[in-house]
């Protein structure tokens, strides 16, 4: 009976364990599987990994010619954040703010002459700049994570969101939508394009601008400059019901850049592949951004034919471990194509939190 008893009282206590989703608000029982000692070897190993990767990162920033060296450090970048604890560790939080502090200070004191200037924030967060015009995509500021003190401060989403001149959302997803961002687009009068899905039956609704979700279609969007873009919107979803904007933009400059939120083609919406196949036979696309969990990518990237592949979504710490996509791939989860992708002609460059690219159309 005694023995019974104890073993109940394990796998009771194994089972919290197990279910517990949050941290307790002690510091040292980050992850309440393991003691103060481990959590706080954790916290250790986590800081010095991550001063690692900043190390690498900064000697080699992204390009094609440097990736041999980067990928190692983007590697164990994965493995730091697949700690499922991984958003409410101090070290991964303070990498994330540094990262993203640097990033704003580039953005704020960056012109472009020539070509664009693309910035990686948090999941599938993207700022692009050209000589004209600065386009923001899924813009968040990381509350996904479930994290209130992994997310950034309002201080620093307010002064992004000074540098840009619209904001597309591409689906009603937390890690790719937020109401508030949105409204300080609004309020500052800068255009936020969304799906008719994204905050239907709230006041918001009605001023974001729901361009016709139609392949092909050439749309025009006048910014508060007065300076215009010129939109494809396809209609795009996310599995289900979700509608998924993929908008293709095209800038004063004569520059296209396709960003795809979370764009994934099964069951009936298969449909999708109707214009995906054949994007590159109407327009040249100079880079694409699509989310690196998506299956068949490979196929994707063959439709849109684009210069440049920035991959995005790796390591939403919002997500459970198995969906938190490694940049070392996983092509067994949701049968990706990466594999194809890599030994492919196209030109792939993967980027983390907090960094930037030149890109110049070749």
């Amino acid at each position: 009976m005694i023995r019974t008893c104890f073993l109940c009282v394990i796998l009771f206590s194994s089972s919290l364990c197990i279910a517990q989703n949050k941290p307790t608000d002690t510091a040292t029982l980050t992850d309440p599987c393991l003691d103060a000692k481990g959590n706080a070897y954790m916290d250790r190993q986590a800081r010095a990994f991550l001063a690692e990767v900043n190390a690498t990162l900064k000697k080699y920033p992204p390009g094609l010619s440097h990736q041999a060296h980067r990928q190692p450090h983007l590697l164990l970048l994965d493995a730091v954040l697949h700690d499922k604890y991984a958003a409410y560790r101090k070290p991964v939080q303070d990498f994330f703010h540094e990262r993203i502090a640097n990033t704003l200070a580039e953005i704020e004191n960056t012109k472009v002459q020539k070509g664009a200037v693309i910035w990686k924030l948090y999941n599938m967060g993207f700022i692009i700049r050209t000589k004209t015009v600065t386009l923001a995509f899924d813009l968040v500021d990381g509350k996904s994570s479930r994290s209130d003190s992994f997310a950034l401060s309002g201080n620093i989403m307010t002064r992004l969101i000074r540098q840009c001149d619209v904001l597309f959302v591409s689906h009603y997803h937390r890690d790719h939508a937020d109401e508030a961002i949105a409204r300080q687009f609004i309020d500052n009068g800068k255009p936020v394009i969304a799906p008719p899905q994204i905050w239907a039956g709230q006041p918001v609704h009605n001023a974001v601008t729901h361009l016709k979700r139609q392949a092909d279609t050439l749309q025009e969007l006048t910014l508060k400059s007065g300076r215009k873009l010129k939109i494809v919107l396809y209609p795009g979803h996310q599995m289900g019901e979700t509608e998924n904007n993929v908008p293709l933009v095209f800038t004063p400059e004569g520059l296209s850049f396709s960003h795809m939120g979370d764009q994934i083609n099964e069951g009936k919406f298969m449909i999708d592949y109707d214009w995906i196949d054949h994007v590159a036979r109407k327009y040249h696309v100079d880079v694409l951004i699509p989310p690196s969990w998506t299956n068949e990518i490979h196929r994707i990237v063959k439709g849109f034919n684009p210069e440049l592949v920035i991959p995005g979504h790796e390591n939403e710490l919002g997500h459970p471990l198995d969906d938190r996509v490694p940049f070392w791939g996983d092509s067994e989860f949701l049968q990706l194509t990466y594999p194809e992708l890599k030994a492919s002609s196209f030109k792939t460059l993967n980027m983390t939190w907090g960094e930037s690219f030149h890109y110049v159309r070749p």
